[in-house]
This record gives C-alpha cells, sequence and structure tokens, in this order.
C-alpha cells in the first residue's frame, strides 16, 4: 500500500512539474492549445458540409460523428497531456536514455511516459469536451459514462504507443513508424465503424484497436449497457496489459547507452 502510495504521489509531483514548465511560456502554452482547437474545429468542417448534403450515413447523423469525434480528440488530448513521453519512447530506447530512468526507484515506464507534456492536448481535450456537449447525444446525467469513454479511449490509444514505440527495443529506431502507426489508429478512430467491414473490420478491433478508442466508447454513452460498458473496461484491461508486458519483455534487452545525466 505504502508502495503504491508512493507511486500516485510520484506520478502526481510528475505531472505538475510538467504543467509548471508547460505553462512558464504562457503566451506559446495559449497558442498551442488554440491553434489545437481551431484544428480540431477546421477538421470537423468536413464532416458538417457532408453531411449537409447526406444527412444520413449508413445509420450515421451528424451528432453522432460529433460524439465520436469529441471522444476520440478529447481520449488523445488526455494522452499526450498525461502521459506525453509515449510519443519519444522509441528515441528514449534507441539513444540509450533509459540509463537514468534504470537508476531510479520509480517504475521505469511510468517515469518515461511522464517526461513530456504537450500543450497541445490541452486544446484536443477542451475542444472534445465541447465537440460532445454540443453533439446533443449526451445529458449531463450521462456525464459518468462520458468521463469513463474518455478515460477508456485515453488508455487504449496510451497502450497502442507504448506497443508501437516499444518495438525499438528489437529493431531499432522506429519512432517514425511509430507515430505513423499511432496516426493511422486515430485516423480510423474518427470515422464511423459501418463504413469499414470484412479484414479491415477485423483489423480494427484487434491488431489496431480503433473500435475501442472511438466507436465502442461512442456506443456505450448513446446506448448505456452493462455488456457494453463491460465490453470496453475488459479491452482496456487487456491492451494495458499488453503494453506493459511487452514493454517489460523489450527493457529486459535493452542495452545502456553509458549515458550519465539526469531529466529535469
Amino acid at each position: 500500500m505504502n508502495r503504491r502510495s508512493n507511486t500516485l504521489s510520484f506520478a502526481s509531483a510528475l505531472l505538475t512539474t510538467n504543467l509548471k514548465a508547460a505553462a512558464a511560456l504562457r503566451g506559446a502554452f495559449v497558442m498551442q492549445v488554440a491553434f489545437m482547437v481551431l484544428n480540431n474545429v477546421t477538421f470537423f468542417v468536413f464532416w458538417w458540409a457532408l453531411m449537409r448534403r447526406v444527412p444520413v450515413i449508413r445509420g450515421w447523423r451528424l451528432g453522432d460523428v460529433q460524439l465520436l469525434f469529441g471522444i476520440v480528440a478529447a481520449g488523445f488530448g488526455a494522452t499526450v497531456t498525461l502521459a506525453g513521453g509515449v510519443r519519444h519512447l522509441s528515441r528514449f530506447i534507441d539513444d540509450g536514455e533509459l540509463d537514468t530512468l534504470l537508476a531510479q526507484p520509480q517504475p521505469v515506464l511510468l517515469h518515461a511516459l511522464g517526461l513530456r507534456l504537450q500543450a497541445s492536448g490541452f486544446g484536443d481535450l477542451l475542444s472534445g469536451i465541447a465537440f460532445i456537449a454540443w453533439s446533443g447525444q449526451v445529458s449531463w446525467r450521462a456525464a459518468p459514462l462520458v468521463l469513463l469513454a474518455i478515460a477508456a479511449s485515453a488508455l487504449v490509444i496510451l497502450a497502442c504507443g507504448i506497443v508501437f514505440q516499444s518495438l525499438a527495443f528489437w529493431i531499432g529506431n522506429v519512432e517514425t513508424v511509430a507515430r505513423q502507426l499511432w496516426e493511422l489508429l486515430i485516423t480510423f478512430a474518427l470515422y464511423p465503424e459501418p463504413l469499414f467491414g470484412g479484414a479491415l473490420r477485423l483489423a480494427l478491433f484487434t491488431l489496431l484497436p480503433a473500435g475501442f478508442v472511438g466507436y465502442v466508447p461512442a456506443r456505450v454513452v448513446q446506448h448505456p449497457s452493462a455488456g457494453g460498458v463491460g465490453v470496453l473496461i475488459g479491452a482496456v484491461i487487456v491492451y494495458s496489459a499488453v503494453a506493459i508486458v511487452v514493454f517489460n519483455r523489450g527493457l529486459r534487452r535493452y542495452a545502456s547507452g553509458s549515458r550519465f545525466g539526469t531529466f529535469g
């Protein structure tokens, strides 16, 4: 219990430090947040224009797509805000930058994930919540389910990021490929699930689980059921466990970069 409490305290302190560092340059911080909000709104204009001409796409209306988009945007924003180090994990591995973390008493993965904070993530988070609120698909009484959906989406995104970036333990510099796979996951998650079928549909619920990033969380919010919640939580547990196992297995193969220094 004391160890778990110490880990939570460490994670909280790491997040607080990153927040202070990000907010130190207030102008740059505000600009990154504002531009990300604008970027998301601009992207959604495509759907708005399309669905003015075609109001229903395989049973999905504009409000449904807006809810889906909001959950994915908020989940991604939460990921890069709370665990922004996942975007740099393969570089930490390939460049030997985990050396310093291995000498620390806290879990290496937790420390590595918390080393970076992406200010634009706040823009994703804020715009995502706004899209959900304006979708017309949820009420305030559904707020707990919305929070569950966002958290589940964020955890699946994070788990996939860890797996993709951890490939560096086996095949070296994979930063570009890992980011492309991560972006592909987000891209597929932003589109209604009925658009895909066959082998691609199977892949979107297994190898590249975009369905558990967007569609399933959105369905749980729109049509709450014990079964839907159970499937979503089960997916989060499975993908999180896979991510931890892959990283820890890779860590056994880690070759020190013989670096001296500290992270601050």
